[in-house]
């Protein structure tokens, strides 16, 4: 008796589990916020224009000169509808303001780009002298190995 009320719940069970998604809404995956609905309805539209120019005219519904046109015309409105979902977010990223004011403080080489260390003086990659400014009057410092600023003549970070 145990053995056929346990089997009678592993069946339900096993029925529960395999019918919960008839039953239960499926969660819709989160959007893009960056993509405007306007903009994705407009890419779907104009890709499903290509594609119903494409059976007609694969069908013989359409000439030659007519799918042309046609084509040229959905696939520049395509690629104006991804070009504006590709375009970077309205708002600022709060993470990118960070990583841009992170290499605003980094001196920067010519030749390699911004280093990592924030009090370099040579780059740590080819050895070139890093230009920097003076912190008394913001003169730009360029002279290798120089001690003084030239127009203030206050003793520079070593």
């Amino acid at each position: 008796m145990q053995a056929l009320v346990l089997g009678t719940l592993l069946a339900v069970a096993a029925l529960a589990y395999v019918l919960f998604p008839l039953f239960v809404d499926a969660v819709a995956p989160r959007a893009d916020p960056r993509v405007m609905p306007e903009v994705d309805a407009g890419k779907e539209e104009a890709v499903v224009a290509l594609r119903e120019i494409e059976f007609d005219r694969a069908t013989g519904k359409l000439s030659d000169t007519d799918y042309a046109e046609l084509r040229a015309r959905y696939t520049e409105r395509a690629l104006d509808a991804m070009r504006l979902a590709d375009a970077p977010p309205i708002e600022p990223d709060p993470v990118e303001a960070v990583v841009l004011a992170y290499r605003a403080r980094l001196r920067a080489c010519v030749q390699c780009g911004p280093r990592p260390e924030p009090d370099a003086i040579y780059c740590s990659q080819c050895g070139r002298y890093l230009p920097g400014a003076c912190a008394g009057c913001g003169a730009a410092v360029a002279e290798t190995g120089a001690a003084f600023c030239a127009t203030c003549g206050r003793r520079l970070a070593a």
